[in-house]
């Protein structure tokens, strides 16, 4: 199979997850990546797949977002922007899937880390380091949908909103890379696949997210991970 196609199905399968729980989506999208593209393009191809598949799953479900949560995200991810683009800018790419890796599995397993992020239960802040890290470890997803579990109760409110939250930050993300002279047309027929697979896997999981029970499938999510997020260390060191 060839790899745009490959990894065009990879995207729609990480997108349909993301569609069903609202998470893990776009950390297995980055767990995977690393097999298949240099570690000098996964962030910003991420960034550009995860945009399509959280604007359309935010478009999906638009009647749910909670927009009022909004303008303090925004102000918080522009901090965010300028905190980190300057260690973006000196960081070696080598390291990106050290990174990553370390990331994925703090984020499943330390319950001391869990604990740290659930603590910034003000969305300037949330804005700040989601959008902010977003660009050195690509999915930063849980911070605010950490928070917004606990503002909300509707279970469609916290996925459209995280979504929308999301989706800004890895415009955040494109843009900061774009002036960092990354050559996105360079990659146009890969990101058409991962573009177009994560759009189809945003309209399948909000549509199977009534019907799948989620405890045993964050389980395989999280098995599956941790495994990637280990094999991905390992290569660099």
């Amino acid at each position: 199979m060839p790899t745009d196609l490959l990894l065009g199905a990879i995207a729609l399968l990480t997108s349909t997850v993301a569609g069903i729980l609202g998470f893990g989506g776009g950390m297995l999208l980055i767990a995977t990546l690393p097999v298949f593209l240099h570690p000098a393009v996964i962030i910003p191809l991420h960034g550009i797949t995860q945009l399509a598949s959280n604007a359309s799953r935010m478009v999906f479900s638009i009647k749910d977002v909670r927009w009022s949560l909004l303008p303090p995200f925004l102000v918080g991810s522009a901090v965010g922007i300028l905190l980190f683009g300057f260690l973006l800018a000196n960081l070696p790419t080598g390291l990106i899937p050290v990174a990553i890796g370390l990331y994925i599995l703090l984020s499943l397993w330390s319950e001391r880390f869990s604990q740290w992020i659930k603590r910034y239960e003000n969305f300037y802040l949330v804005g700040g380091l989601q959008t902010g890290l977003g660009l050195m470890v690509g999915a930063t997803g849980p911070l605010a949908l950490s928070v917004l579990t606990k503002r909300l109760t509707d279970q469609n409110q916290i996925i459209a909103t995280s979504a929308l939250m999301m989706a800004i930050s890895h415009i955040a993300k494109i843009l900061v890379f774009g002036y960092l002279g990354f050559s996105f047309a360079e990659h146009l027929e890969t990101l058409l696949y991962l573009v177009t697979g994560s759009i189809i896997g945003s309209w399948l999981g909000t549509r199977l997210r009534q019907f799948v029970g989620n405890p045993h499938m964050i389980m395989v999510i999280k098995l599956a991970l941790s495994l990637l997020a280990i094999r991905m260390i390992m290569a660099v060191v």
